[in-house]
Formats: structure tokens, sequence, C-alpha cells
């Protein structure tokens, strides 16, 4: 346990934002993953619904550098063509 006051205070702060990165990463991946698992069960509808949530979530995370820059537009990039390849049909 800390001594000093400032150490304290670093605890606390670092506990809050520990839960808001938490919050707006789990968005983020499970928008990513119902994006994966409606593309698996064929869905176009839902898959490009889905896509344009990740993509906000990713962005969003990536401004609040919770996640890399790069790493939003590698997931991004990642998402989109297998959305792209389905609605197209193969």
């Amino acid at each position: 346990m800390p001594i000093k006051n400032s150490a304290k205070k670093y605890m606390r702060v670092t506990a809050r934002k520990t839960v808001r990165n938490k919050g707006v990463k789990g968005v983020a991946k499970s928008a990513i993953k119902k994006t994966r698992e409606a593309v698996k069960a064929n869905d176009i509808d839902t898959a490009q619904k889905e896509l344009r949530l990740a993509i906000k979530s990713l962005d969003k995370a990536a401004e609040k550098n919770i996640i890399k820059k790069n790493t939003a537009a590698r997931k991004k990039s990642r998402l989109n063509p297998l959305v792209k390849k389905e609605a197209l049909g193969k």
C-alpha cells in the first residue's frame, strides 16, 4: 500500500480509468464478435449493422487512447472485407 497521499490518489485515479477503459474495450470487442458471428450465420443485414457499430466503437476507443490508432485501423480493415465478401455473395 502506498504511504504518500499523492500515491493513494494515483491508485484511485488508476482504478477509475481501468473501469472506464474496460467498458469501452468490451463494447468494441463485443461489436467485433457480433459482426463475425453474423457473417458466419450468413445474415448480411445484421452483419452490416454490426460492422457500423464495430467501426464506431473502435474509433471511439482510438480517440480516447484506449487502443492505438493503428490497432483500430487494422481491426476495421480486417472486418470490412469479411462483410463485403458476404454481401457480394462470395
